[in-house]
């Protein structure tokens, strides 16, 4: 059963505490772990990653809630959150369909990568709301169910960065 929807509120409000998180835990990150993080952001949407947005709907039906996620951010690169969480832009997500189409996940369409792992896991949601996982760093391997909507996955990365304060 799909989780609650996004809104953008919500995501608003995801990206603020996520910011202030991160921002202390990259002040404490070089002392805990011996060595300097890299770039840990969140970025928020801009004109021209709502207009990549809309180039993507344009050429594949778009999740509602990942339209909801873009229109407040763009992308994120978390590379010292456990093994790494990326959510890809929708530029790039939009690159990605064009060169390897839909994953092959059973009864889900449509159906998007938009995010991986430091690992090269890839993360995709279909129409029901699911947060789908691969199993191996591979496009056409099996995928399996993480979260039951965006915000579940989003919580889940929220509390990763929390619990390595």
């Amino acid at each position: 059963m799909p989780g609650e929807r996004l809104d953008a509120e919500w995501v608003q409000s995801w990206w603020e505490r996520t910011d202030a998180t991160l921002a202390e835990l990259m002040q404490s990150f070089l002392a805990t772990h011996g060595f300097p993080p890299g770039r840990n952001a969140v970025a928020l949407a801009t004109d021209d990653s709502i207009q990549a947005t809309d180039a993507l709907a344009d050429l594949t039906p778009i999740p509602s809630d990942l339209t909801t996620l873009y229109g407040v951010i763009s992308e994120a690169s978390l590379p010292d959150v456990d093994s790494g969480y990326f959510i890809h832009s929708p530029a790039m997500v939009a690159e990605q369909f064009r060169e390897y189409g839909p994953p092959p996940i059973n009864g889900e369409r449509p159906v998007l990568v938009f995010a991986s792992d430091g690992g090269g896991h890839l993360v995709a949601i279909g129409a029901s709301g699911q947060i789908w996982r691969s199993t191996t760093a591979s496009w056409s391997d099996d995928f399996e169910v993480v979260a039951a909507s965006l915000r579940e996955f989003l919580e889940h990365i929220g509390r990763r960065i929390t619990d390595q304060l």
